[in-house]
């Protein structure tokens, strides 16, 4: 009888579904991509099936390897919790986190926390991105997400909220100097908007309608941005009106630079949530993250 092979080769496998390519999977693992594509044929031979559609520019699961990579994922996860939770007596984070923010509120409210965090546990190591899109933190291999907004598709996550803040329509006086200040939602129509665009497609406004009931509008599109800060950006100066989350303008309309509009209209808080696959023993890592945010929230930090 064959020895029964190791966990590595679905370690392999699993990573390389997740990274979508060999050549990523093998920097993320530390090891060449010869060595990746060698393990995986292995494990198709051994299994007797084909686990990933290759072609010279894509690389894609098949309906085989979709199947194994969904019993497989989630396998390692609770083998890696369960280590962690045996070596580490959920006391010391360490290893490599995977969290992904929003963009300008990550930078700017998140990252500060993380960076406090990884002073005092030198053996945590990060990797961050930064996307304005929801993702999906189970397919993208992600230990942590900050997500705005409801919640939406969360079968296999659990969430924690953080806070809650205001959306808040604004301009700079010098933009309501020269167009004037909108005084209806349907006057938006006859003025410029900053809005967000994400994934080809540009995102609309949450609103308060005349009966005080929240609706989504969309307004002109006269500038189309994919970050926040970028937009914040563009209305300073002057170009338009934007709507933002109250912690990435606070700043601005404190100090005069730029001032709220259609107060009436602007619709009730916007949650913000820790995300992360759910598994049997939370990781240590995760847990040091997820603790000191709900901390900092609790104290108003996250506003």
């Amino acid at each position: 009888m064959q020895n029964e092979p190791g966990l590595s080769g679905v370690a392999i496998f699993v990573a390389a579904a997740r990274a979508g390519s060999f050549t990523l999977a093998a920097e993320r693992l530390g090891i060449t991509k010869s060595a990746v594509g060698k393990s995986i044929a292995k494990l198709e031979e051994r299994l007797g099936c084909k686990l990933f559609h290759r072609t010279t520019r894509s690389l894609g699961l098949t309906v085989d390897g979709a199947a194994y990579f969904a019993s497989c994922s989630v396998a390692l996860d609770e083998i890696a919790a369960a280590e962690a939770f045996l070596t580490s007596h959920q006391q010391t984070p360490s290893g490599r986190l995977r969290i992904d923010l929003p963009a300008a509120y990550g930078r700017s409210v998140v990252l500060p926390v993380l960076l406090e965090i990884i002073d005092v546990n030198p053996d945590l190591k990060l990797t961050i991105t930064f996307t304005d899109h929801v993702i999906d933190p189970i397919e993208e291999g992600v230990d942590l997400t900050i997500r705005f907004g409801s919640l939406k598709d969360s079968s296999g996550l659990v969430a924690r909220r953080l806070t809650v803040q205001k959306q808040i329509m604004c301009a700079s006086p010098r933009y309501l100097e020269k167009h004037g200040c909108p005084e209806s939602l349907d006057d938006l129509q006859n003025h410029s908007c900053i809005v967000n665009f994400r994934r080809g497609q540009r995102l609309s406004w949450t609103v308060l309608d005349s009966e005080g009931q929240v609706t989504r509008i969309t307004p002109p599109g006269t500038h189309e941005v994919g970050d926040g800060d970028a937009i914040v950006a563009i209305a300073v100066a002057g170009q338009g009106i934007c709507q933002m989350p109250s912690s990435l303008v606070r700043e601005h309309l404190d100090n005069g630079s730029l001032v709220p509009v259609l107060e009436q209209y602007s619709p009730g808080d916007v949650e913000i949530h820790a995300v992360w696959p759910q598994t049997r023993h939370l990781l240590p890592k995760v847990r040091r993250v997820v603790d000191e945010l709900v901390s900092r929230a609790e104290r108003g930090a996250l506003d």
